[in-house]
């Protein structure tokens, strides 16, 4: 167990992998129901497990974790990124 505090999700390893699922499952989909989505997230993480240092999905968790530590400073009351000089 690693307990994180309320409202940090850039403190949180997991919130990494949220992204490539996002990405490689909902984005752009139409899914007809919740049953076939449901089974294209668990091919996805069935996937994910078996190829867990491919390049599409650490490239993926790495812009994930960018995206993530970037709104640290936001939800934090810092700037965000391109107002700083």
């Amino acid at each position: 167990m690693c307990f994180t505090p309320t409202y940090a999700s850039w403190a949180n390893p997991i919130e990494a992998h949220f992204g490539p699922l996002r990405q490689f499952t909902i984005a752009n989909s139409d899914h007809p129901n919740h049953t076939v989505q449901t089974r294209a997230l668990h091919a996805y993480l069935r996937w994910r497990n078996a190829n867990a240092r491919h390049p599409d999905v650490l490239t993926a968790q790495r812009r994930e974790r960018a995206r993530v530590r970037s709104e640290k400073g936001i939800r934090w009351g810092g700037r965000p990124q391109s107002a700083v000089a």
